[in-house]
């Protein structure tokens, strides 16, 4: 049947299932290594981290999403700042810190803070879906999507820059957007599992390459 075969949709289905029934968008490769995941740590184990390595932009970060969930304004304040000096280019500190504003009802502040750091995001399409990534993950649609169509106007050939904004519509419940930006990316890299088994979701027909290379869980 040549060098491709027309797959349906239970085949995008079963594809999927290889990789597992995570749904949730993994972003962009970036030169940040810190895991952003939430942990158990306590106040104390964190504040004993710091007394080891005070220069650990996680810890300092973790400690500030403890006490901005217990809304000690002053002390989250300090400590995603001090997660941001020590990794200027550390975005979920960043979309954190832009959520503490907003939750605080400093919403002029919290635009010019997000202003600079879009600006900063700006020089990489990785980094720019990965900010927008981290606002989704705080709550922050506005910010996010305007990372995502910033990153997708910068570079609207990116297979990753339209998987990114294809899934951020997926979760939004916008079947259409999110079929126009996830078949775009399936064209422009059909190696790519996830979409094709969201396609599938979506009753999309897809085609894929005869011989595909060997699957990895690796984040994209």
């Amino acid at each position: 049947m040549g060098k491709k075969i027309l797959l349906h949709v239970l085949w995008a289905i079963a594809l999927f299932a290889l990789w597992g029934c995570d749904q949730q968008v993994r972003p962009a490769a970036t030169s940040q290594t810190a895991v952003t995941l939430s942990t158990d740590k306590t106040e104390a184990q964190l504040l004993s981290e710091l007394d080891a390595k005070y220069e650990n932009p996680q810890a300092h970060y973790e400690l500030a999403r403890l006490y901005h969930k217990s809304q000690n304004w002053l002390k989250a304040d300090f400590h995603y700042n001090q997660a941001i000096s020590f990794d200027p280019a550390f975005r979920a500190a960043q979309a954190g810190q832009i959520k503490m504003f907003i939750d605080r009802g400093e919403t002029a502040k919290a635009e010019q803070y997000a202003n600079s750091y879009i600006r900063q995001a700006a020089t990489a399409v990785s980094e720019m879906l990965r900010l927008g990534w981290e606002f989704e993950q705080v709550g922050l649609d506005a910010y996010a999507l305007r990372c995502y169509r910033q990153a997708l106007d910068a570079a609207p050939d990116s297979a990753e820059a339209n998987r990114q904004i294809g899934f951020y519509y997926v979760t939004k419940g916008d079947q259409a957007q999110a079929k126009q930006y996830l078949m775009r990316s399936f064209e422009l890299n059909p190696r790519q599992p996830d979409v094709a088994g969201a396609l599938g979701r979506l009753g999309v027909v897809v085609e894929t390459p005869m011989q595909a290379e060997p699957l990895t869980t690796a984040p994209k």
